[in-house]
């Protein structure tokens, strides 16, 4: 029995034998250079590329080459024996040292079979050179192949598998195998490091840099490297992810680094912006000072002068009526006592006249005790509000007997006019002595410890720091928000009810009331006024009666005149659809101080709070 080397075919004659190495091993040894189709002829392969791969055949300018096998030509038939196809060592070998072992057993068949060949007679190669014993012989070849093919070629396949698996490695976590166990430990510390790097945005299809190239070659896959670090991506579209973080990141760093880099655009213009914001810090600041009366531009004397110089200027005041109305100016403010100029006397007399025979609408009136109207001057026009509603309250205290004594001493001059109230300079420096004293320091601190000289706003804290320290009992109550409709404070309105009827017990109040309480000093923002008395109309309805320091004394004193006295009320009377201000405080005097409770009221006012409503 003869057997194939190749195969493990075995038969019975020599003839056979050659004839089986000539079609089985020589003229089937065509392989197709772009897929692992193998172990076919030249035509079958032929067709195959036809049909299977026909983009490469037009996309190409050259066809694939393919090597026809030795045994195309009767010539090289006979020698096909000798010397086999090219494509058995460079396609079917993967590595350098599988092509040289399948060399050496080529070159051992080939010994082989010439010695088979020297071992016969001259018959032997007419046998093979005879047409009509090789026809025969072709055509027992292929029945035995039609029956036999398949199995020769897992026969084939099996036995060049067993010979690749000698010495080498599997991978455990892919089927990748490794000729040598260096090469294979690289190629799992790769799978590990693949692992390891999943789990960032852009890093998830990016794995750390293969830095050997066995461990590239042996990855199996398309990689790409990041051109500015060591990372190594899965894909193009994860790589431009991760460069654009790189971009991203640099820009971000550079912008930083030219913001606070002298000289930059960048850095002028924050620079540029920032004087900016400083310049109108600072002129918003001297806005306020100035709105405030805190420019250091001089208080009621200086501004008096200034204006009696316009009105020189203008050629309403002569020079010599200058110089004498500057001189009595400096008189009064020497004696501290107001010049009497912008006031008006008897205004809550005439109210009460005329309520007692008129207004048929009111159900009821409240009136305070009497108290006379002080409007404002050229001295402290848009800022006095608040010293002319004192001086309108102590007008007021001089009339009522538990007030009056509290009040002697009040002005430096020897012998005082009844009913004398200090002039607005000197009021400044009395609210600067209760600061002394010790009340309302937070409120000190805001004016620099200062009144005098300048044209200072002041409030109902200040009010609360005089009648302290003039030992008069004090309330301030803060209307915070509004609690009615349309912005309005019917809580303000019941308030100042419940004041004026505390004056008096009597079940059935009469439709006229004249209470001898002082009238309340009422505070918003940017201006003060102050009560003195409240309608009540037939409807439940309430109107205070309000005295402004705005209104001038001509408007004031028609009050004093029974013609005139309807038509002037109506800038008295002030319903609460009128007061529409978000916050309102009111200053609400109530008896007199022992020194025990002055000195409670002065420590208590170091965090001067007031009654809030609600």
């Amino acid at each position: 029995m003869l057997t194939c080397a190749f195969c493990g075919e075995e038969m019975m004659l020599q003839e056979d034998m050659k004839t089986h190495l000539l079609l089985s091993h020589m003229e089937n040894a065509s392989r197709c250079p772009l897929c692992s189709l193998s172990g076919v002829s030249y035509d079958e392969l032929s067709f195959h590329i036809s049909s299977a791969h026909p983009e490469t055949q037009l996309g190409a300018q050259d066809p694939p080459h393919i090597t026809p096998p030795a045994g195309r030509s009767a010539a090289a038939n006979t020698q096909s024996h000798k010397s086999p196809p090219s494509c058995w060592a460079q396609d079917s070998c993967d590595t350098d040292a599988e092509a040289t072992h399948c060399t050496d057993t080529i070159d051992c068949h080939k010994q082989d079979i010439s010695s088979k060949s020297q071992a016969s007679s001259t018959g032997e190669t007419a046998t093979i050179q005879s047409p009509r014993r090789r026809q025969k012989a072709v055509a027992l070849s292929n029945k035995n192949n039609k029956g036999f093919k398949s199995e020769h070629s897992k026969a084939k396949q099996k036995r060049l598998s067993s010979k690749r698996e000698e010495g080498l490695f599997s991978c455990p976590m892919c089927p990748q195998v490794c000729n040598s166990c260096e090469m294979l430990q690289e190629h799992v510390e790769l799978h590990l490091q693949e692992q390891h790097s999943a789990g960032g945005s852009a890093q998830e299809a990016c794995s750390p840099a293969i830095t050997s190239p066995s461990a590239l070659r042996l990855s199996g896959e398309k990689r790409f490297e990041c051109p500015l670090c060591s990372v190594v991506c899965m894909d193009s579209s994860s790589l431009q992810e991760h460069v654009e973080l790189h971009l991203e990141h640099g820009a971000a760093v550079s912008s930083a680094a030219a913001a606070h880099s002298p000289g930059s655009d960048l850095w002028l213009a924050r620079e540029l912006q920032r004087e900016d914001e400083a310049r109108q810090e600072r002129e918003g600041f001297k806005k306020l000072q100035k709105q405030f009366g805190l420019d250091g531009g001089g208080g009621y004397s200086r501004q008096m002068e200034r204006s009696m110089e316009k009105a020189v200027a203008r050629g309403l005041l002569g020079p010599a009526e200058f110089h004498c109305k500057r001189a009595e100016m400096m008189e009064s403010l020497a004696s501290g006592l107001d010049d009497g100029k912008t006031r008006t006397q008897g205004v809550l007399r005439a109210l009460s006249e005329y309520y007692q025979t008129e207004a048929r609408d009111c159900v009821h009136v409240w009136l305070s005790a009497d108290t006379d109207h002080f409007c404002s001057s050229a001295g402290d026009t848009g800022w006095g509000c608040g010293y002319r509603n004192i001086q309108m309250l102590l007008s007021s205290l001089h009339t009522i007997d538990a007030y009056a004594p509290l009040l002697q001493g009040l002005l430096d001059t020897p012998s005082p006019p009844e009913k004398a109230v200090p002039s607005i300079p000197r009021v400044q420096s009395m609210i600067e002595e209760a600061w002394k004293e010790g009340l309302d320091p937070h409120g000190a601190s805001h004016f620099n410890q200062r009144l005098q000289g300048t044209r200072a706003w002041i409030g109902a804290t200040e009010i609360y720091a005089l009648l302290t320290s003039l030992g008069i009992s004090a309330r301030i109550i803060d209307f915070h928000q509004p609690t009615g409709p349309d912005n309005s404070h019917p809580q303000l309105f019941d308030w100042v009810k419940q004041y004026f009827q505390s004056s008096r017990s009597g079940r059935l109040p009469p439709r006229l009331i004249q209470t001898s309480m002082p009238p309340l000093y009422l505070q918003h923002q940017g201006h003060s006024r102050s009560i003195v008395g409240l309608e009540q109309r037939r409807n439940g309805s309430l109107s205070l009666l309000l005295l402004d320091p705005a209104s001038p004394a001509s408007d004031t004193r028609r009050l004093l005149s029974r013609d005139t006295v309807p038509t002037a009320l109506k800038q008295l009377r002030k319903p609460p659809r009128s007061l529409k201000h978000t916050q309102y405080q009111l200053v609400a005097v109530q008896g007199g101080l022992s020194a025990e409770e002055k000195q409670r009221r002065i420590v208590s006012s170091r965090t001067l709070c007031a009654e809030r409503i609600p």
